[in-house]
């Protein structure tokens, strides 16, 4: 086994690397430095005491390390540390917050150079300094170091953050700035603990190739989805919460219902048909993401690279390819089929497309309950819990006309008692209530939406979440004795209540750390990896043609395409209306935030300037 390799920087007085010495085992070596040169220390007797302590115990302590040029000092096979320690830096004298902020920046930047993969920085600051709302009282985010920024400079994220406790480490006394005798004030001091980011990257959208018939297709997956189509969330070797949920579900249903699940599709429709699809409707249509396919006679094998995925074992339907139309701006329809090969099509925006395909077939089972999982998109507004792609699944039954009631009643009521006990398992016993979901019906007296009263799991749920749907409208043509209900469940946001994952965002990471979370049949509170991520806000203001009209769906996927889903709030300010020429400007506040990478001020600004080239090029506005 390798050593485990801990590294000091700045110490004062050396009694913090005397102290924490004490509790090293044999296979730990610990390097302690400090910025002075020896003759300076010379004058403090605790620095002499701790100094030779060190030495007897073999430590290999450096004089003259500047902690913001760490690749200068530890060659190449000497660095890979575990861990990293900085207690209470400081520029010293009066310098102020900017000063200090730009020596986090550098020791960050510089701890790049020499922390392992998996390895952690640990940084104590007086209270107040970082600027988190771990800080009691919180700083005004001006007023303070700033620490989650400066450390995304250094590609780092807060990973944990705690009371900084000398008694802790027995025998420390922390010095003032160069081992001045007035010492920093510890009484509230945090430390904050950083481990390194998955690396922010500019995502190219992948290509995909299809097999309809005899002829491979391929297309490019939408801007706003990157690194959302087929990542498997529900298929057999998952253990993602989407998928541990899903089944969850389904198994409690199974003991009051018999069960028949179904294979989902990889979710393109080729088709599309009103009269045969009831549900597939206008608001379907306008928030679809539609995508052209293109024939590709290329070899398969030259396009399954790291650009491009084959996905021919997710078709089951696509015997031959029947043209949808696309719904145009002014409400039109346009033709969809293209010259040279091409064709448009859409991602599913709902199970509920297929609920006519599931009840036409003739050997349906009348009071069996058909189960439909899968992923669906939506274009949509940037808000919390609002998301372009999440799971779905859809619950079908059948049954006599005359049992209509009871059928309808007894589905409910277990669907109701399943998701109050999958809800309260995380909540402590104060916060628990009786039920946390409830049905509301409809302005048509038979439909339902599911409810969940959410004041409970967070303070950022302000709002109840409405989590899914109970539909009983639909007929068959060769079922006609039947009666039917459809629910659909949005799997992600029942997730996310249930595991306390307050951003959804967290459930399409590509970090590791993310999966370590879930224990196999133990359902326990979430905690995240990246906490107290920076926000960075700006403002935009356009003219806009009024004959043309305004998109804000469309503004709003702009935005999430370019930014990759760091925009996390788009808040509308003024409208403006010039005197003379009666041009019209509007103007929105945009903010950027990460929830699971380290995302730096110049990188914000780098995506506003091509956001605002974009609306300019696909919204036909003129940024001011």
């Amino acid at each position: 086994m390798a050593p485990r390799r801990l590294l000091l920087v700045g110490e004062g007085n050396f009694s913090f690397a005397a102290a924490l010495s004490e509790t090293l085992d044999q296979n730990t070596r610990l390097i302690a430095t400090c910025l002075q040169c020896p003759a300076e220390l010379t004058r403090d007797p605790v620095a002499r005491e701790n100094l030779r302590y060190l030495r007897e115990r073999g430590i290999d302590v450096r004089f003259g390390v500047d902690c913001t040029q760490l690749a200068d000092v530890f060659e190449l096979h000497d660095r890979e540390f575990n861990q990293i320690y900085f207690n209470f830096p400081h520029c010293g004298r009066k310098a102020g917050v900017a000063k200090n902020r730009e020596l986090l920046a550098k020791f960050f930047q510089s701890c790049a150079d020499v922390l392992a993969e998996e390895g952690e920085v640990h940084v104590a600051l007086c209270r107040g300094q970082g600027g988190t709302p771990a800080d009691k009282p919180q700083r005004e985010w001006h007023n303070s170091w700033q620490v989650v920024a400066m450390a995304a400079l250094g590609g780092l994220i807060l990973s944990d953050v705690y009371p900084f406790s000398c008694k802790a480490v027995p025998g420390y006394k922390c010095t003032g700035y160069r081992s001045q005798d007035k010492s920093f004030h510890v009484e509230g001091a945090l430390n904050h603990v950083f481990t390194r980011s998955l690396p922010f990257e500019v995502s190219q959208p992948r290509i995909f190739r299809i097999k309809v018939g005899n002829q491979w297709f391929s297309f490019s997956e939408p801007e706003a989805l990157v690194g959302k189509l087929n990542r498997g969330f529900l298929e057999a070797p998952s253990c993602h919460p989407i998928k541990t949920i899903n089944e969850k579900l389904i198994a409690e249903l199974g003991k009051a219902f018999p069960l028949k699940r179904l294979k989902c599709s990889f979710p393109l429709l080729p088709q599309e048909d009103a009269s045969v699809l009831p549900f597939w409707n206008c608001d379907f249509l306008s928030a679809a993401f539609w995508i052209s396919l293109h024939e590709d006679n290329s070899n398969s094998e030259s396009l399954i690279g790291g650009t491009s995925q084959d996905v021919e074992d997710f078709l089951v339907s696509f015997s031959e390819l029947s043209l949808p139309k696309n719904p145009g701006r002014d409400g039109k329809e346009e033709a969809c089929e293209g010259t040279c090969g091409q064709a448009k099509v859409c991602l599913r925006p709902s199970l509920l497309v297929h609920v006519q395909d599931v009840i036409e077939v003739r050997d349906f089972l009348s009071g069996s309950l058909h189960i439909l999982s899968g992923p669906v998109f939506q274009k949509c507004h940037i808000l919390p819990f609002t998301m372009p792609a999440f799971h779905e699944t859809l619950f079908i039954l059948g049954f006599n006309q005359n049992l209509k009631d009871g059928c309808l009643q007894s589905l409910l009521d277990h669907l109701k008692g399943i998701l109050d006990s999958l809800l309260t398992q995380t909540l402590l016993e104060s916060s628990k209530l009786s039920s946390l979901v409830e049905f509301v019906l409809q302005s048509n007296g038979k439909d339902y939406m599911i409810r969940v009263k959410t004041h409970n799991f967070s303070p950022d749920c302000t709002e109840d979440l409405i989590i899914g749907s109970v539909t009983t409208s639909a007929t068959s043509v060769i079922h006609k004795d039947q009666c039917f209900v459809f629910v659909s469940m949005n799997l992600d946001l029942l997730a996310m209540l249930v595991w306390c994952i307050s951003d959804w965002r967290m459930l399409w990471t590509f970090d590791n750390r993310f999966l370590k979370n879930f224990v196999p049949g133990k359902i326990e509170p979430f905690k995240s990896h990246s906490l107290y991520p920076p926000c960075y806000v700006h403002d935009i203001s356009f003219w806009i043609d009024e004959k043309k009209g305004f998109d804000e769906l469309e503004f709003h996927t702009v935005a999430r395409a370019v930014s990759q889903d760091t925009v996390i709030s788009i808040q509308f300010l003024s409208r403006f209306q010039h005197r003379k020429t009666q041009q019209v400007s509007l103007c929105y506040r945009l903010t950027y935030q990460t929830c699971d990478k380290a995302l730096t001020q110049q990188q914000v600004a780098s995506m506003q300037s091509q956001f605002r080239k974009e609306i300019q090029q696909r919204l036909y506005v003129i940024p001011r």
